[in-house]
């Protein structure tokens, strides 16, 4: 089975991707709002993407197959209930939502290039390489799983 086509781990890139966030709002315009309500929204996106993330974690634990993105030919389980059942990448987009509360927090519209960007490199760098491996792996049952849950939302 192919190997990913990059060996740079998700909180990586969305680390690096909310860097390159913070950057482009110290250089462009941003958007006065009122503090709180800023502050508020951001705080509830990020606690989404917490809500997203965390019990995907746990499933992945309690199924005793590895969270490590980076080797996901060690995975040893397909896990599909729970958060699962939304999402087939409940870890992504939970990264997802907490870069779109980081934009929000910044309060610079240009900023948005991050959480897009960052949805576009890991769906194409990350996801499908991913899902290449999981078909190999659990062929039908994964083909079925796909059939009936979304790749992001």
């Amino acid at each position: 089975m192919r190997a990913l086509e990059h060996k740079i781990p998700p909180p990586i890139i969305t680390l690096l991707t909310a860097a390159a966030m913070w950057g482009i709002a110290r250089l462009s315009p941003v958007i006065e709002t009122g503090g709180p309500i800023r502050l508020a929204v951001a705080a509830a996106l990020a606690a989404v993407g917490l809500l997203f993330a965390a019990p995907a974690v746990l499933a992945f634990r309690r199924a005793r197959t590895t969270i490590n993105p980076v080797d996901i030919n060690a995975a040893s389980a397909l896990v599909t209930g729970g958060i699962f059942g939304v999402t087939r990448n409940p870890m992504y987009a939970g990264m997802l939502f907490v870069l779109l509360g980081w934009m929000v927090f910044l309060a610079a519209p240009w900023g948005l290039f991050g959480p897009v960007g960052f949805m576009l490199f890991i769906t194409r760098f990350q996801i499908m390489p991913e899902e290449r491996v999981m078909a190999g792996k659990f062929g039908t049952q994964y083909a079925e799983y796909r059939q009936r849950t979304r790749r992001w939302l």
